[in-house]
Parts: C-alpha cells; sequence; structure tokens
C-alpha cells in the first residue's frame, strides 16, 4: 500500500470504530547521539551559523562577563527575574554598571509601551539545548515570561552544557510532556530573522535583533 493509500484509508475509517494509531518508530531520531564535548560543539557551531553570539564561559564568571556585554552593548535597562538563581546573580554583577535592572512583575497592558520601547534587553535561564537542531528550549514561567525573551533587542540566555540534550525527542521525555505539557515553550535557534520580501534575510524584524548565550560549565 502507497503513503497516499495509506492515509485515505485512515480518513475512512470512521471515529468509534475501534481503529488504532500505528506503531511509531523514534529509531531513526533516538540513533542522533552524540559526546557531551561534541553536542556543546555542535550547538555552538549552529548558533553561530545564524549570528548568534556565544559566549564560552563558567557559572562563577558568567555574571561579571554579562556586565561587560552590557556595557559594551550600550543596554541601558535589562528585565529580568530577580527572584530566579540567574536573575539574583545577575543583579549583583550588575550593581554600580550604570545598567538599570528591572523584573517583569507587572501585567503587560500596565507597562506595553515601556517594555516594547525602552527596554533595552532580557535575561533569561535556558531550560535545555537541542544538539541536532541548534537550539535552545526555553520554558517560560510567571517571572520569566516569554515576553521577556522574544520583545527587547537583545535577549541574553544563560545555558549550562550539562543540559544540552542530543534531540528535541531526548528533551520531551526528560522533561515528562508525555503526561503533561506546559502551557507554552520557546524553541530559539537564533534572532529573529525572516526572508519574506524579495527573499532577502533581515534580522530583528520581529523580535531581538541580538541573540547572546553565556554557555556555562
Amino acid at each position: 500500500m502507497s503513503a497516499r493509500d495509506n492515509i485515505l484509508a485512515r480518513l475512512r475509517v470512521a471515529p468509534g470504530s475501534g481503529a488504532t494509531p500505528g506503531v511509531r518508530d523514534f529509531g531513526v531520531i533516538e540513533a542522533l547521539e552524540w559526546t557531551p564535548a561534541e553536542r556543546a560543539e555542535r550547538l555552538v557551531r549552529l548558533l553561530r551559523s545564524v549570528n548568534t553570539e556565544v559566549h564560552e564561559t563558567t557559572q562563577a564568571t558568567w555574571p561579571g562577563l554579562l556586565r561587560e556585554l552590557c556595557v559594551a552593548k550600550g543596554v541601558g535597562r535589562l528585565c529580568l527575574a530577580p527572584v530566579t538563581p540567574v536573575g539574583a546573580a545577575a543583579s549583583e554583577a550588575l550593581a554600580g554598571s550604570g545598567v538599570a535592572t528591572l523584573a517583569y512583575d507587572r501585567d503587560i497592558e500596565a507597562w506595553r509601551e515601556e517594555l516594547f520601547f525602552e527596554v533595552d534587553a532580557g535575561l533569561t535561564a535556558v531550560t535545555a539545548g537541542i544538539a541536532e537542531t541548534g537550539s535552545l528550549f526555553v520554558v517560560p514561567t510567571p517571572d520569566e515570561p516569554r515576553l521577556l525573551s522574544l520583545v527587547p533587542p537583545v535577549h541574553f540566555a544563560v545555558l549550562s552544557r550539562a543540559v544540552i540534550a542530543n534531540t528535541l525527542l531526548e528533551v520531551l521525555r526528560a522533561q515528562g510532556y508525555g503526561a503533561t505539557m506546559p502551557t507554552n515553550v520557546l524553541l530559539i535557534s537564533g534572532p529573529s530573522k525572516t526572508a519574506d520580501i524579495e527573499q532577502t534575510l533581515v534580522y530583528g524584524v520581529h523580535g531581538p535583533n541580538q541573540l547572546v548565550v553565556l554557555l556555562t560549565d
């Protein structure tokens, strides 16, 4: 039976007839497996290939590096989650730097103009990295809503090498998403970009024009 016939046969089966779904074979995906060093190298290479700025650092030094980058990029206002470990470390490092830190602690309607036009950068933690596609897997939370990484011109993302997985399937299984799912997740594979107009690639049209990944040990 051809693939077309198989699809049509499934469509003809009436609901409630007792038909069972076909067996799902993830063998091809599960065969993708790299060493930790290879996963990190591949993720960094793929991210950099799409204009992502990646800095390899450590748990102890990334806050200081963030401070340097904010000053160099002229970031005046950085939005973060001060109650998270990443946000707390960043807030402490940026004290006295001239970079103002603010929390996303209001309803969007209460500060839409400020967020969209006055915040220079957002800082979030990264739940996991995906070596296969060179993507960041980010799960928004009430403290780090998705707009924190989607709206400001610069997105700083802190990622630990320990959570770089081989594939998206591996991440979904590790998060237990076979039983439950979050409201939404973000798959970030570089700065925002589009080529809709005359097939010319343009960055920063509908989101951050800079993605800066701080890759820690």
